[in-house]
């Protein structure tokens, strides 16, 4: 790995956007590599299709680039994206006027496997997904994907956070039972 790689990968999101808003465009592209697929699998729990996440993700990292001028550095970068993300997909919820279900098999696209030598995994997976609420798979997402805090997660989903820790705590144990046996 080149030294020059190695030092955009230890940057921090936060200088990522300090760049940005410089019109570094490496930066740019470095923020969106890092964290297009956790905004993507984050806007997909909302939205519940797949066009209209993409488009949201899009839209986020536009809104990003626009308005990275006005972050002010807190090393928080990600629950501000991640609240743009929020607001961008409520919305496309508001213009569409929809809430249709995601079919589960839309959740594939958050996984990554090979389907050759993983595809019991991934059906299991996407067997146990469905357990989920809404809320509790938009919650496990944003710890897996994002490895957002729980406080930032609070913040992105306005909900508590007694609440954010105990649908976490539920989720994952709705997805333990779910998977006993199964692997």
């Amino acid at each position: 790995m080149s030294e020059e790689k190695r030092d955009r990968l230890s940057v921090s999101e936060d200088e990522l956007i300090k760049r940005t808003a410089l019109n570094d465009r490496e930066a740019f592209e470095c923020l969106y590599s890092r964290l297009h697929r956790s905004v993507y699998a984050y806007a997909l729990t909302i939205l519940k299709n797949k066009e209209d996440a993409e488009e949201v993700m899009q839209d986020c990292f536009l809104k990003i680039r626009a308005a990275a001028h006005t972050y002010h550095a807190q090393g928080k970068a990600q629950a501000w994206i991640f609240t743009i993300a929020r607001n961008l997909c409520r919305m496309k919820c508001r213009e569409t006027q929809k809430s249709v279900r995601v079919p589960v098999e839309d959740l594939e696209s958050l996984l990554v496997f090979d389907p050759q030598t993983d595809i019991s995994l991934r059906l299991a997976l996407e067997a146990a997904f469905k357990v989920l609420s809404d809320q509790d798979r938009q919650i496990i997402v944003l710890r897996a994907y994002s490895d957002l805090k729980f406080t930032e997660i609070a913040a992105i989903t306005e909900l508590p956070l007694p609440t954010v820790l105990s649908k976490y705590r539920r989720g994952l144990a709705k997805l333990r039972k779910e998977l006993e046996g199964k692997l």
